[in-house]
């Protein structure tokens, strides 16, 4: 899914919520016609009307949105990598029935989605403390498990379901958390910090050096031609990690999209 198509999609979805709102309008109008007949019964349609009315607003918005972004795609170079090798990633989610989060390249295609497990496989996962990060292609790259209440625990598998470590949360005070990153050894390998009011977290290695950040407000002018939202959300992970380093630094997204907000 492009760019443009998860803004088309947003669209439709305003559509849908503007037209499912005119169903209690439609029957509350034809009800007082019909049988009541009270003319302060049809103030009771009037927030659903309102609600309709804005939800097609902003249908029309994204629609244009969508259709600026793609004449703008057409114009921009087509530059294929992985999610692995990618410097900056841009991150959207949509709070639906069954959230998810995209993940995007600068260019506007897409690189990946975290979203909810519920396949099977070699080690049985609780389905409903899960997640995975899907590829493009919709093929897993590696898994997310819940575990624990009091301290957050975050079990990160690689695509072949091997243990690669865990990401831990304690909270010590009022609105003040420590986010800790062990390897599959139990071995500590660094540490998030970040504020509990906006969007700014920092990745640090055992040696305290930042390997990378989580932000929003940040987002290049360059890239809004295809990204119109300038508070988008941008993933930026240190050149020269491999795979599973930067896999198990991404459980951050699970913790900061599916757990706190």
């Amino acid at each position: 899914m492009k760019i443009n198509e998860y803004y088309r999609d947003a669209a439709h979805m305003n559509l849908n919520g503007s037209i499912a709102a005119l169903v209690p309008t439609t029957i509350i109008i034809i009800g007082n016609f019909s049988v009541l007949k009270n003319r302060e019964i049809m103030l009771l349609a009037l927030p659903f009307m309102i609600y309709s009315l804005i939800s097609f607003q902003v249908y029309l918005f994204r629609m244009r949105q969508s259709i600026t972004i793609r004449r703008n795609m057409k114009a921009s170079k087509d530059i294929s990598t992985s999610i692995f090798k990618a410097r900056h990633l841009l991150v959207l989610y949509r709070n639906s029935q069954s959230s998810s989060l995209f993940i995007y390249f600068p260019n506007g295609h897409m690189a990946g989605q975290i979203k909810k497990f519920r396949g099977t496989g070699k080690k049985r996962f609780k389905l409903s403390r899960s997640y995975a990060l899907y590829n493009e292609e919709d093929q897993v790259l590696g898994y997310f498990e819940l575990k624990g209440r009091k301290v957050l625990k975050i079990d990160v598998f690689d695509r072949n379901q091997d243990f690669l470590g865990r990401f831990e949360k304690r909270n010590i005070g009022f609105r003040k958390a420590k986010k800790e990153l062990f390897d599959h050894t139990g071995r500590f390998i660094g540490e998030i910090e970040g504020s509990s009011v906006f969007m700014d977290e920092l990745v640090y290695d055992h040696g305290e050096h930042q390997v990378g950040r989580l932000r929003r407000g940040w987002m290049p002018m360059e890239w809004s031609p295809l990204f119109p939202e300038p508070n988008t959300p941008v993933l930026s992970l240190k050149e020269g990690l491999s795979e599973k380093d930067k896999l198990l630094r991404m459980s951050l997204l699970i913790n900061e999209y599916f757990i706190e907000r």
